[in-house]
C-alpha cells in the first residue's frame, strides 16, 4: 500500500507559485486574497490561519475582513461589492455557512465570478460543467485532481466511483474527471449495491460526509482510494473511509488528516494567482 499524503504536492506547488508571484510583482501586480469572516467560529479561524500560512510561504497577500456575527444583509452585501470593485483584490473567499440572517443565494448572485476563487457562484459552476478552463472549480474538488496529478495518475480510461453528489465536491469532481477522460459513476445514498459499484472502480473517491462508511468490501486490491471526508468521532478526526479496515487491502490511499485537505489552501492560492495573472 502506498499512502498519498498532501504535503509533497503542496511543496511542489509552492515552488511553482513562488516564480509566478515574482513574475506578477515585476509587473506591479501583488496577488491578494480577501477573506470575509462573520463571527468567531473556531473552524473558520483555524482555516484562516492555514490560508495565511500558505500564502505567506510565497509572499502573496491575505486581507481578513472581520464582520460582526449580527451584521445585516445590506451591510454584508456592501462589503462584497466593495471587494468586487477593489482592483487590488484578486480573490474573495467568504466563510460559510453564513449567519442565519444573511442570504446565501444573494451572495452567489453578487460575488464577482472572476474573483470567486472557491466557486460559489452559479457562473463558475456552469463553467466547470461546461469544461471552460476560465472557471474556478471548488477548491476541495480541485485538490483531489492536484493530488492525483502529483502522483502521476493518468485518469484516461480509468473507472472512477465517486460516493457523494454535493455541488461542493461530488458533482464538480465528476466533471473534472470526465474532462480527463475517466469513466465516472456517481454513487449516493439511494444507489443500489453501492459496495459492488465501488469495488469495480480503479479509483474510489469518498465524499459523502459519513464517517468511516467505506469498508474493505467497497474496495479491491488494485484500487486507489481518495478520502475527502472530514468527520469527528469521539473527538478524533477521521474520513469517510475506515482507514484501519481498508488501508492494507488497496494499492494506494489518502489519509485523514494529512491528505486532500492539506492541498485545499494551495488550490485557493493557485486560483488567486490565476485571477491576478488575468489582470
Amino acid at each position: 500500500m502506498v499512502e498519498y499524503r498532501g504535503m509533497p504536492a503542496v511543496k511542489a506547488m509552492a515552488e511553482e507559485f513562488k516564480s509566478r508571484v515574482a513574475a506578477l510583482k515585476e509587473r506591479g501586480v501583488y496577488p491578494k486574497l480577501a477573506v470575509v469572516r462573520a463571527g468567531e467560529r473556531e473552524d473558520d479561524i483555524a482555516y484562516e490561519k492555514g490560508i495565511m500560512k500558505r500564502f505567506g510561504t510565497v509572499e502573496a497577500e491575505v486581507e481578513v475582513i472581520k464582520l460582526p456575527i449580527d451584521i445585516d444583509e445590506e451591510s454584508f452585501e456592501e462589503t462584497i461589492r466593495r471587494l468586487n470593485e477593489d482592483e487590488k483584490v484578486h480573490g474573495i473567499l467568504v466563510f460559510r455557512p453564513l449567519p442565519k440572517q444573511l442570504d446565501d443565494n444573494r451572495l452567489k448572485e453578487i460575488i464577482r465570478p472572476d474573483k470567486d476563487v472557491d466557486s460559489i457562484s452559479m457562473a463558475n459552476a456552469a463553467k466547470v460543467f461546461a469544461g471552460d478552463k476560465t472557471g474556478y472549480a471548488p477548491c476541495t474538488a480541485q485538490a483531489v485532481m492536484e493530488l492525483l496529478e502529483h502522483n502521476k495518475i493518468d485518469l484516461t480510461g480509468k473507472k472512477v466511483a465517486i460516493v457523494g453528489r454535493s455541488l461542493v465536491v461530488g458533482k464538480p469532481l465528476a466533471m473534472l474527471m470526465l474532462g480527463r477522460n475517466a469513466t465516472v459513476t456517481v454513487c449516493h445514498t439511494r444507489t443500489k449495491n453501492i459496495a459492488e459499484e465501488c469495488k469495480r472502480a480503479d479509483i474510489l473517491v469518498a465524499c459523502a460526509g459519513s464517517a468511516k462508511m467505506i469498508k474493505r468490501d467497497f474496495t479491491n486490491p488494485d484500487q486507489i482510494v481518495v478520502d475527502v471526508g472530514i468527520n469527528f468521532v469521539d473527538g478524533a478526526m477521521c474520513g469517510d473511509v475506515d482507514y484501519d479496515d481498508v488501508a492494507e487491502h488497496v494499492a494506494a490511499i489518502t489519509p485523514v488528516p494529512g491528505g486532500v485537505g492539506t492541498v485545499t489552501t494551495s488550490v485557493l492560492l493557485k486560483h488567486t494567482l490565476e485571477s491576478a495573472e488575468r489582470r
